[in-house]
């Protein structure tokens, strides 16, 4: 699987919420250098996974958008055709 990467300043707020996470609910004190190691291991091993779910989810919002466009197209249309007598 292809890592997903992230800026400095993302990569800074990540190891933080995961350094928190580590202390909070797991009451363990992980450094930078292991939080870091840890988010460089889930973003290369799942990474993938979240970013597919996210372009299928935009995906649905877009067709369902295009649905409703292509419906109010044909109701426009219905409404100015011309009785054929």
């Amino acid at each position: 699987m292809s890592t997903i990467k992230f800026s400095s300043t993302e990569t800074e707020q990540l190891v933080i919420k995961i350094q928190d996470y580590f202390a909070k609910e797991l009451d363990q004190d992980l450094g930078q250098f292991d939080a870091e190691f840890l988010l460089d291991f889930f973003s290369k091993e799942v990474g993938a996974h979240f970013y597919n779910r996210g372009l299928s989810d935009a995906q649905l919002v877009i067709a369902a958008k295009l649905d409703n466009v292509s419906e109010m197209i044909q109701e426009g249309i219905s409404e100015i055709e011309k009785p054929i007598s």
